[in-house]
């Protein structure tokens, strides 16, 4: 699949050179393939190495309904803030409603009180006014109610959303309770001990009582809040049963999925929703595979939620965009990257205007509460060893794949700043940034194919510069692991395009693949032969398609299901693509790092198997080509040195090296070698030549 340029939208930063001008193709060797696999495999997010195969269906619409703490009261988008508004008067005296009692009646019959009702209720009791602090959606609305209701007040009065601090005490007229819900806080609007003060007086008139709610803020000025802790979601979930299927509560809460579902550290309100459909439960499969389904679709709702709620600020949408990128990373890198996003969706929305970004803002741990993710400290392994980093992620595993597939397919106004902020991040310098880019370009491709390799993938294949066409080959591998369609095909078909930077990427793309899905490799090299089989046009390309051909053999996955098809190989009727699998082969061969062909074969142990006599017909055949016997013999030096630490790999060396003596030449060769070798250290000649050597003789006897 190919996309024709005039399709493509313009990239001023990854312009198509011509065939025959290949800038900076002499650097290819920046980054050889086994270290791009490397990169690959430490960086790519657990949802697609995870769950790759599983991932699929569609984001569901209509309203999200529930509260914290367990009644269904409105609009509520869970994640986003939530206000009720009352349209009335826009004086600044604002209308007021009565909570209709049948409603905190029906909450009270299914509330699970918390850790921090108790001391809460004492406190407005004893002060008349208490603010209630938390993380967002964690049930404090909810809690707000039930404590006016259980303090036994006549009525309880909502007020408005555009309550201020300052015009508080004009609102608290009448008698009985009030609930100002999520009152809003800014450095220039904080709420202060005075403004209480006011309030209190007030209340003395009326004998009222107020509970203002509040998320997390810096900016209350004198006032001591009480921090309000959800309940368990078990206790949620208990408490509806109780009132609808009590005798049946401990059964129900066995089932499998209920467990799963409650092992997951649910929200108050996904517990009562949950708990709902629970109550439901008829034993029937169809009932069995809703509750199953539930957290799905509960993920599904959610990111639907966050993205199209007006509410949430712009620049906190592009951050859960980019925590979604970035889930299990450091956060500085999703929160830093995340403000490059916003540039793009400010100049996006408002082109007109020069895009500006706060210096400050939410903290870390609000911004993740908001998220519903969580941070802790990690050691992240880097070149330089394990250092210490505050990783973040969401709670829920599927949020990011599900969130990436919703911006992506349910907002497509958006994708011009989402394309250009993952091309940007496709020439980041960090290893993590481009792996976690590619790893979104691969879902955004198995969510709508054709759209992702023209607006991103394909403009990253042809680019000159190296890191776009890694971020290209390693998107293509991913999204075939998320099971994209025809991503095999295309690779095919760009082994052989026109483009030299398309193949590039197409070859390593085959290399990186086949060892994730062992079925590929066939396949793969047969592409990589066809390849070779062609006028290879650049030596640069000739060391490519060598590369990653010998990845097939030098990841750790089973390469003995690959060595027939280098065998075959062998036999080809085109020099190049015998020179191709000895290439490979050798290079395959001198490797000692984890996951190499020689730790495969000291493993495995099946010495006698078709593999191991595969591995001998190439090694023998290598060993014996004039052209590759330099650099066979010092691949061998490699496997007498990793036999020099691993007792297994020294017994695999000693069987094997029989099976590579067939004439008298054969074992002049490696005799020399055997002799002459040095230590890795450059030392004397390791003991374990010696043992081999007494290996060697033996078995040439019969030649002499």
């Amino acid at each position: 699949m190919t996309v024709p340029s005039e399709q493509r939208p313009p990239d001023t930063e990854a312009a198509h050179e011509p065939e025959g001008d290949r800038p900076g193709e002499e650097a290819e060797s920046a980054q050889e393939a086994r270290a791009a696999q490397r990169e690959l495999f430490a960086h790519t997010p657990g949802f697609i190495l995870g769950s790759a195969a599983s991932f699929g269906g569609s984001l569901v619409g209509g309203a999200q309904h529930g509260v914290s703490g367990g009644q269904v009261t409105g609009d509520v988008f869970m994640g986003g803030k939530t206000e009720i508004h009352h349209h009335g008067p826009t004086a600044a005296s604002y209308a007021s409603g009565e909570v209709p009692r049948a409603e905190l009646d029906a909450l009270d019959a299914v509330f699970a009180e918390g850790p921090a009702f108790e001391a809460a209720l004492h406190r407005l009791r004893q002060e008349r006014i208490v603010v209630l602090s938390g993380p967002h959606a964690a049930g404090r609305y909810a809690a707000a109610l039930m404590l006016l209701h259980r303090l036994g007040v006549p009525a309880v009065h909502a007020l408005p959303a555009e309550t201020t601090p300052a015009t508080l005490p004009a609102q608290l007229t009448r008698p009985g309770g009030h609930v100002l819900r999520d009152l809003p806080l800014t450095r220039n609007r904080p709420l202060r001990d005075t403004h209480l003060y006011a309030a209190v007086d007030q209340l003395k008139k009326t004998d009222g009582h107020l509970v203002i709610t509040v998320e997390n803020s810096p900016f209350l000025q004198g006032v001591t809040p009480t921090p309000w802790q959800p309940p368990a979601a078990e206790d949620v979930v208990r408490a509806h049963l109780a009132v609808r299927r009590r005798d049946e509560t401990a059964r129900l809460l066995a089932l499998a999925p209920v467990r799963e579902f409650l092992a997951r550290g649910r929200r108050p309100a996904e517990a009562a929703e949950f708990a709902r459909e629970l109550a439901a439960y008829d034993g029937s499969d169809e009932a069995g595979a809703r509750l199953a389904d539930f957290g799905q679709t509960a993920v599904e709702k959610q990111c639907r939620g966050w993205l199209g709620a007006p509410e949430t600020e712009l620049r906190e949408k592009a951050f859960l965009i980019s925590l979604a990128v970035f889930d299990q990373a450091p956060y500085v890198l999703a929160a830093e990257l995340a403000d490059r996003l916003f540039v793009h969706f400010q100049k996006l929305q408002h082109p007109e205007l020069p895009p500006e970004i706060p210096v400050f803002g939410p903290s870390a741990a609000d911004r993740l509460e908001r998220a519903h993710a969580e941070g802790e400290l990690r050691d992240e392994q880097t070149d330089w060893g394990a250092v210490p980093q505050f990783m973040a992620g969401f709670r829920e595993e599927r949020t990011a794949r599900v969130l990436l597939t919703e911006v992506w397919t349910g907002h497509p106004s958006a994708r011009p700043a989402l394309v250009a902020w993952l091309r940007e991040l496709a020439r980041d310098g960090r290893p993590v940034v481009r792996t976690r880019t590619a790893a979104a370009a691969a879902l955004l491709a198995a969510a709508d194919l054709p759209s992702a390799i023209a607006l991103l993938i394909d403009g990253w294949a042809d680019s000159k510069a190296f890191g776009p066409r890694v971020t290209a080959a390693n998107a293509l591998t991913l999204a075939q692991l998320l099971d994209a369609p025809a991503v095999p095909r295309l690779l095919t078909q760009w082994c052989t395009d026109s483009h030299w930077a398309r193949r590039w990427t197409a070859i390593r793309a085959f290399g990186l693949l086949a060892p994730l899905r062992p079925e590929l490799a066939g396949p793969a090299l047969a592409a990589l032969a066809g390849r070779a089989r062609a006028d290879v046009s650049s030596d640069a390309e000739a060391e490519s398609l060598i590369e990653s051909a010998a990845l097939l053999l030098s990841s750790g996955r089973r390469p003995g299901e690959v060595l027939s098809e280098f065998v075959r190989l062998l036999y080809d009727d085109t020099p190049a693509v015998r020179a191709l699998a000895l290439n490979a082969f050798v290079r395959a061969c001198d490797n000692a790092e984890e996951g190499a062909l020689v730790e495969w074969y000291a493993d495995t142990g099946m010495y006698e198997s078709d593999s191991a006599r595969d591995l001998a017909t190439l090694w023998r055949t290598a060993l014996g080509d004039r052209a590759h016997t330099r650099q066979a013999l010092g691949a061998l030096r490699t496997w007498v040195h990793v036999a020099q630490r691993r007792a297994d790999a020294a017994q695999a060396l000693e069987l094997l090296l029989p099976a590579l003596v067939v004439e008298a030449a054969d074992r002049d060769r490696l005799d020399h070698e055997l002799r002459t070798m040095r230590a890795e250290d450059g030392g004397p000649r390791p003991p374990v030549a010696d043992r081999l050597l007494d290996v060697l003789w033996p078995a040439a006897s019969t030649l002499s």
